[in-house]
């Protein structure tokens, strides 16, 4: 699978109501230092509704 963001290929590949997206180690690690900011983090924990485990 290709990285969604470049032709490279894909190192980790997520997959949603049959919507399928790859990333490179590259992306995937900008896409990470992103969601490092906290209000991010808190807002994909009330997304992905973390606490419920």
């Amino acid at each position: 699978m290709q990285c969604h963001y470049c032709e490279d290929e894909a190192a980790v590949a997520v997959e949603k109501e049959a919507v399928k997206v790859g990333l490179c180690a590259r992306h995937l690690r900008e896409r990470l230092a992103e969601l490092a900011d906290e209000d991010a983090v808190a807002a994909l924990q009330d997304e992905l509704d973390v606490d419920r485990f």
